[in-house]
């Protein structure tokens, strides 16, 4: 070849500052050029070089955003918290799947019978279930990368507390709404739901993230054992927990229980009896 490129215009191109035409034309010659490659390569910064490279292979093994996290990085939550919330446990498709199914079978089996008791005694559960399967060591696939994470366990778990809430009571006010001949009667699982959430998560430092929801989950079906007796007996048409006096003590629990949580969130962090 009788023309090369100019060195001065190789080492603009090493830098990626030459501009078109020229850039065109350095391509397309550079494709067919052995001196001027070599020229290229010895004008050519190895840092820039090693550094492109790495961005390359960091771009590469970035894992791919799954639809959960895209749409919440649209919504404008941060990239981290998006992907923590995308890693909680129970946001999956069985899990989801599984709680409409059990909503589903409770609210035909209400409109059948006409009575809201079994929706009403389900439906604060799902909640509980939900969140004591978003952390700890037994169900969360990520809980070893949170161990060593810089991020508070505290907030971590009120992280995904707040998905998995977010994503039951959706599901459970839907299925609420396919009682309209309840009216609001078939929406008072939500204050038993918020306070039996609460005390479960403020008993786990204590009693573990298995046995503190665990336990929770049991009280709330003997409560409701014992009431379905002494309705039975006394001839009352509402179960206790979902009369006004009934909903006024599921609120207070929820408050103390939210206040003693906040009280003791610095124990999350600790190696022993707790989520960590």
């Amino acid at each position: 070849m009788s023309w090369h490129v100019a060195e001065e215009d190789l080492r603009a191109y090493a830098r990626g500052e030459l501009q078109p035409p020229l850039l065109w034309s350095a391509d397309t010659h550079l494709a067919g050029c052995a001196e001027c490659r070599a020229v290229l390569g010895s004008a050519w910064d190895s840092g820039t070089l090693d550094a492109a490279w790495a961005r390359l292979d960091a771009e590469l093994d970035a894992p791919r955003p799954r639809p959960l996290e895209r749409l919440l990085l649209r919504l404008g939550v941060a990239d981290h918290t998006a992907r923590l919330l995308a890693a909680t446990p129970v946001l999956r498709r069985s899990w989801l799947t599984a709680v409409t199914l059990v909503l589903v079978m409770s609210v035909l089996t209400a409109r059948a019978g006409h009575s809201d008791t079994l929706f009403l005694a389900l439906a604060p559960l799902l909640p509980l279930a939900g969140v004591a399967l978003s952390y700890g060591p037994v169900v969360d696939p990520t809980y070893e990368m949170s161990v060593v994470s810089p991020l508070h366990g505290f907030r971590l778990l009120m992280i995904r507390t707040v998905a998995v809430l977010t994503a039951a009571l959706a599901l459970t006010g839907l299925a609420g709404l396919a009682l309209p001949g309840f009216g609001l009667s078939a929406f008072a699982w939500l204050l038993p739901a918020l306070a039996l959430t609460a005390t479960g998560l403020a008993l786990t430092p204590r009693l573990g993230p298995v046995v503190a929801p665990g336990l929770t989950g049991g009280g709330w079906v003997v409560l409701l054992l014992v009431t379905e007796s002494a309705r039975s007996t006394g001839g009352d048409h509402v179960l206790a927990p979902f009369t006004a006096v009934g909903q006024g003590v599921a609120a207070g629990v929820a408050a103390l229980a939210t206040g003693l949580l906040f009280l003791i969130r610095d124990r999350f962090d600790q190696s022993t009896g707790g989520v960590r």
